[in-house]
């Protein structure tokens, strides 16, 4: 890795026979944090604030499988699969206990690690994946979900690009590349597959949000039009330790106000999430 903690140097690395994109940073520096690619982008949707946690934490971003620019499976392409994938990663790379970072499609995969296995799970940050059933989703996403076999999709870069150039902010032109050649040809379409089987996922998952005792801190853009608030109040509802922290920013608020989302995860790993334990913990006590 390069001695510039700012540069997301890129690679790849096998994980259950699957070739996967990552970058790494601050081994050694501090507690291991995993953040996965939302959708459709990649892991360079962290590059504004991996500087910033790296220099207080070790930092490992990766696409999830058929996500961003990894090599896809297609039995992976949905959340329990998923969330039995970045147990694997946690333990073929042997990274020892994780917080994990998982907004869009993160969200629901990682809710399935913490599920089944929480001594790997510090804890979790999450949001802008729609949960909620019956599906409270809009726009590009509600057709996507509801869409039979997306044959309407004829040329992803004409789908994607206006998204890309919609973030507030704007997209460098690398970057949107990047995004763009990782769901180029199929790979857009094969990738919905994740979103597609919502229905029938979402509700087994909602049967064991109560059990999920590792703490939550559900960060997201409050103005998210595709993927609404109500979907992370459904989740502050069943979560036993969650916490709402709410962004002003529509749904890529880890890209439109980077520093916020920055502030809100080392505020987070750096202690808030101990607080919201041990609170969790004293109120079982009393009662």
């Amino acid at each position: 890795m390069t001695a510039d903690k700012t540069t997301m140097e890129l690679a790849f690395r096998t994980v259950d026979r699957v070739r996967i994109r990552y970058a790494e940073a601050g081994r050694g520096v501090g507690e291991t944090v995993v953040l996965t690619s939302p959708w459709p982008e990649s892991l360079l949707a962290f590059r504004k604030v991996w500087g910033r946690l790296a220099e207080r934490l070790h930092v490992i971003a990766i696409d999830l499988p058929g996500f961003g620019q990894s090599d896809r499976r297609l039995d992976l392409f949905a959340p329990k699969a998923m969330g039995a994938f970045l147990v694997k990663l946690v333990n073929e790379w042997q990274l020892g206990t994780v917080h994990f970072v998982g907004p869009d499609v993160g969200t629901s995969a990682q809710l399935w690690a913490a599920a089944t296995n929480p001594d790997l799970v510090r804890s979790l940050v999450i949001g802008g994946g729609a949960m909620a059933f019956p599906l409270q989703t809009g726009g590009a996403l509600k057709a996507i979900i509801e869409s039979p076999n997306m044959d309407w999709v004829t040329d992803s870069a004409q789908t994607l690009g206006p998204v890309y150039d919609a973030i507030p902010g704007g997209t460098p032109a690398e970057i949107k590349a990047d995004y763009l050649a990782s769901y180029a040809g199929d790979r857009f379409v094969e990738s919905a597959r994740y979103v597609r089987s919502y229905p029938v996922e979402l509700p087994l998952l909602a049967e064991i949000l109560p059990t999920i005792l590792t703490p939550v801190l559900l960060m997201s853009g409050a103005n998210d039009e595709l993927v609404p608030l109500v979907n992370a109040e459904f989740l502050h509802e069943r979560l036993p330790n969650s916490r709402m922290g709410m962004l002003q920013a529509g749904h890529f608020a880890w890209e439109e106000v980077s520093d916020q989302y920055a502030d809100g995860l080392l505020d987070w790993i750096g202690g808030g999430y101990r607080e919201l334990s041990a609170a969790s913990n004293h109120l079982k006590e009393e009662s």
